[in-house]
């Protein structure tokens, strides 16, 4: 049996008619009618002939000629209704043969208004247009008739008014859609046959029937009926119904978690975006008076369920990954190398489980905000991540220098990653994670620059010496010779990493130099040697910055700025000049403390104690007021010492005399 068999069994007859049965007219008269033929029967034998026809797109022909003439039929109808019942008293005979006629006509209506959708993809669609658009005049003639006859005598009413042609013809799409919507998957699947369970075939086949309906009917059946019907509105409205009655079932029935998350893929994002704000209905259909396809109470209970299954299995897949690896790690196995650089695929497979589990997220929870609840668990992985990295490096392994340079490199891909994302992460969240990924990287420099610390200080504390003065004891150039040594074990380092680590070191010597520099138990006792102490410096300066641009370190070139000004300061002699290259740079580094102001000016002689506390009033008098408009980094915050310190209260107490 045909499709649209099944369909017409239950197309609904005239109100108040029964084939072959008794009949009650409006005004209580009961008379006895004559036995109609089933209409279902005729449309069913008429289909027979049409499959036996010889000649199938002559009879097409045939067919949208005599179907065309639906209008014509209907108004003819009504003209004999109006001459039979101008009559004192008609003929049964004349009254049942155009109540005969009437139902004939009535089936040929709702005949075209099934065929709707199964003839809109045949080669003679547009005969069909022209028989459902005759079928629809044909719905609005009867309707008016219906009107009428409803300030006539009651006894003069025809048996078969009103015959409610609109309320038939919305039954009949109901019964339409719903027929539609639950043929099997097997039937008409579209697309879905490589969905991997029967729910997520039944649900794709029918998304996928509603919007190629609803597409048929904005395009072509829409320009069929008259504007005041709003089609469009009643066919989105009873597929709507549908849809939503059928995926409330299912998600009633208990759903394995990839079918929930590919039901809430349909509810929260196929639906919505998709199919209602396809180009062709966007605006066209009213969705607000649509809403979702499930009830709010519903659909939040099956996110939050998607929501704490996603969360378990992100924590699961993060924790497996940080296993992998430190398995590797304790094995004593080297990372590979990949373009000469040593990488570890962490990173990226972290990446891939927070991205992928956001993707999915967005396409099934309607509150984007809930996002956190995934991306929460990123830093708690990196917290673990950074203890396992230092609980390793505090081992005897001989692959440490290998794995720090490939996590070096992880740490980077996740710092950019992070900070590109926005809105899955909160501020908070941010923050944190980078903490610890700053936590992270730090145990990693650590792991390079501690070996060379001590040597930092034994080739620094030359500085500052009547040797170095004069220029007799090269100390800078045996400290670069000596870190050049070191560096050259970095050239399997990924190279973005090996230019951030190298800017560290710069800072690091810089901040070593500067704190040399201050805590010099030497006194200048003459301008000559202020002087020539400015212009070591200057040279010092010159050579580091040098060493580290050679080796790509091109942002740290504002360390050479620090030592300049501060051997600018030295060289002063005239307590006005200090002064103001003093406020001067303060203004550029914010972090300069009183106690590094008091620092230098103890290495000057020649500046009495009052020419020292105008200088430190004037400087701290003179400081910018928001110091977070201050793009300066930070440099002499860094320069910690307990020197300082007790300059500080030496120069408190000069203050006070």
């Amino acid at each position: 049996m045909e499709s649209g068999e099944r369909q017409l069994d239950a197309v609904p007859v005239a109100p108040g008619f029964k084939a072959g049965g008794a009949e009650e007219n409006q005004g209580g008269e009961k008379r006895r009618l004559p036995k109609l033929k089933n209409p279902v029967k005729v449309w069913r034998n008429r289909r027979q002939q049409n499959h036996n026809h010889t000649a199938e797109d002559e009879h097409d022909g045939e067919e949208a000629q005599q179907e065309e003439q639906l209008e014509e039929v209907s108004r003819r109808l009504i003209l004999r209704e109006e001459q039979l019942f101008s009559q004192d008293s008609p003929t049964e005979e004349e009254e049942d043969q155009l109540h005969r006629d009437y139902e004939a006509l009535r089936l040929q209506i709702w005949m075209a208004i099934h065929n709707t959708f199964s003839s809109s993809s045949s080669s003679s669609s547009s005969g069909h247009l022209a028989v459902l658009r005759s079928a629809v005049a044909s719905i609005q003639q009867q309707e008016e008739q219906d009107r009428r006859w409803l300030d006539r005598q009651q006894g003069q009413v025809p048996v078969w008014r009103p015959q409610k042609c609109w309320s038939t013809h919305h039954n009949l799409l109901q019964s339409m859609v719903e027929s539609r919507l639950t043929k099997s998957a097997e039937e008409e699947a579209g697309g879905a046959d490589g969905l991997s369970t029967p729910l997520k075939r039944e649900v794709c086949w029918m998304g996928w029937r509603v919007k190629e309906d609803l597409l048929a009917v904005a395009r072509t059946v829409k320009d069929c009926y008259p504007p005041q019907v709003d089609i469009l509105n009643l066919y989105a409205g009873l597929y709507h119904q549908r849809f939503s009655g059928r995926l409330t079932e299912l998600a009633a029935a208990g759903l394995e978690p990839d079918d929930r998350s590919y039901l809430l893929f349909w509810i929260n994002h196929c639906y919505p975006h998709e199919i209602l704000k396809h180009e062709d209905l966007e605006g066209n259909i009213k969705t607000a008076c649509l809403g979702s396809l499930l009830l709010l109470d519903h659909l939040d209970h099956l996110e939050d369920q998607y929501l704490t299954h996603k969360e378990d299995q992100v924590k699961l897949w993060l924790s497996a990954v940080l296993r992998k690896e430190e398995e590797n790690w304790l094995s004593d196995r080297t990372p590979e190398l990949i373009e000469q650089h040593h990488f570890s695929p962490l990173a990226v497979d972290v990446i891939q489980v927070i991205d992928g589990a956001l993707i999915e997220f967005r396409c099934v929870i309607r509150d984007q905000s809930k996002a956190q609840r995934i991306t929460a668990h990123l830093d708690s992985f990196l917290s673990s991540y950074k203890k396992c990295l230092e609980d390793f490096v505090k081992g005897n392994h001989g692959n440490v220098h290998s794995v720090i340079k490939a996590h070096l490199f992880c740490e980077q891909q996740l710092r950019g990653y992070i900070t590109d994302q926005t809105g899955s992460v909160s501020e908070q969240q941010r923050r944190d994670c980078l903490d610890t990924l700053s936590a992270l990287r730090d145990c990693g420099y650590r792991c390079f620059t501690c070996p060379i610390h001590n040597q930092l200080k034994v080739f620094l504390s030359q500085l500052w010496t009547p040797v170095w003065l004069d220029g007799s004891l090269p100390v800078v150039d045996s400290l670069l010779d000596s870190l050049s040594q070191h560096l050259d074990d970095l050239t399997d380092l990924e190279p973005a990493c090996r230019q951030a680590l190298l800017c560290v070191l710069h800072e690091h010597v810089v901040c070593q130099y500067v704190r040399m520099m201050m805590t010099t138990k030497m006194r200048m006792k003459n301008r000559e040697q202020q002087v020539g102490g400015a212009q070591r410096m200057t040279e010092d300066s010159r050579k580091m910055a040098d060493f580290f641009i050679e080796r790509g370190c091109t942002e740290s070139g504002w360390l050479a700025e620090v030592v300049d000004r501060l051997a600018e300061i030295l060289r002063l002699q005239d307590p006005g000049s200090v002064q103001l290259e003093l406020v001067s740079l303060s203004r550029r580094f914010h972090d300069l403390s009183d106690g590094h102001v008091s620092a230098l000016l103890s290495l000057k002689t020649g500046l009495s104690a009052t020419d020292m506390r105008s200088i430190r009033r004037s400087v701290k008098e003179n400081r910018l007021p928001d110091v977070s408009t201050n793009q300066s980094p930070l440099f002499f915050s860094k320069v910690k010492m307990t020197r300082i310190n007790q300059l500080v209260l030496k120069a408190q107490a000069l203050s006070a005399r």
